[in-house]
């Protein structure tokens, strides 16, 4: 397999595939569908596709340390263990379920779980982050719409937050002793989707990200049927041109981290699109040069 030569790594599709991490331990791959209600794990080396039902919708997972996983779901936070099926929640939703819920997730390199919403209405800039730590769940940030993008740089100093419905990304200082976030500034910016705009001529709106070894973060552009490499300072280096309309969120797995997996989706999406499109939904992969961050583990 060449370097750059998108291929379907999951075939089977997902309404609306997200939260994709790598597990080191497992050499695995765990992604959410997140209106499916599923949980997936996939085995690259084998080819077997496993998957979990829930009753409400899972908008991010991350792995912890004893095996079991944190579930980031409508109706609250949960530790969930694969092996049995057995759930705990460790936290209520601090917002209302009929019209919020957790969305894009991530742990920081210390072992907290950070978490945004996204506020369904769209209407108002209501959706929030935040941090899970000490057993408690402590709100960070606000003022954005669709929570995404969330990642960290390699020396654990910055922190990244996307609000979607702006076409914004933005980068935080970050404490990593503490966890405390501030110095909020824009890190990328892109043109908003103009009314009657063709969909071809649209560049798409950053959604799930991650960061490879050298600082660079790798964004999903849902809609513009792209995924972007911007540099530390917040330039486009590299855009990887892909078979369908909506990516989602990039991860970096492989023994080396050397392959990107891309989740996608086709939820809504018009019908001549999905006949034009048929990987929609599938899980995507593509061979890198420069390796990614590992994922880190909940505390």
């Amino acid at each position: 397999m060449s370097v750059g030569e998108v291929r379907v790594a999951v075939a089977s599709a997902a309404l609306l595939g997200e939260s994709p991490f790598w597990h080191p331990r497992e050499r695995a791959l765990y992604y959410c569908d997140i209106p499916g209600k599923r949980l997936y794990r996939f085995d690259p080396a084998g080819g077997a596709l496993t998957h979990w039902e829930f009753d409400s919708e899972p908008g991010s997972c991350a792995p912890c340390l004893d095996g079991t996983l944190l579930l980031a779901m409508r109706n609250g936070l949960f530790r969930f263990d694969p092996a049995t099926g057995a759930r705990e929640r460790l936290a209520e939703p601090p917002y209302d379920p009929a019209s919020e819920r957790f969305n894009d997730g991530k742990c920081d390199p210390q072992g907290r779980f950070w978490v945004g919403t996204i506020y369904e209405p769209r209407d108002a800039a209501k959706a929030t982050l935040h941090c899970f730590t000490g057993g408690k769940l402590l709100q960070r940030a606000g003022g954005a719409t669709v929570a995404n993008g969330l990642a960290w740089s390699p020396n654990g100093r910055t922190m990244y937050w996307t609000d979607t419905k702006a076409h914004t990304i933005y980068a935080f200082d970050f404490e990593p002793a503490t966890g405390e976030i501030g110095g909020q500034r824009v890190f990328a910016r892109f043109p908003l989707k103009q009314d009657g705009q063709p969909l071809e001529r649209y560049g798409g709106r950053p959604d799930g990200a991650a960061v490879d070894a050298d600082g660079c973060y790798w964004v999903a552009m849902f809609e513009g049927q792209r995924l972007l490499r911007l540099s530390p300072a917040g330039e486009v280096l590299r855009e990887v041109k892909l078979p369908v309309r909506c990516a989602t969120m990039p991860c970096f797995g492989g023994a080396d981290l050397k392959t990107i997996y891309l989740t996608t989706a086709r939820e809504k999406r018009p019908a001549a699109e999905l006949a034009a499109q048929p990987w929609a939904g599938c899980v995507l992969a593509f061979e890198v040069d420069v390796p990614g961050l590992p994922v880190n583990f909940a505390s």
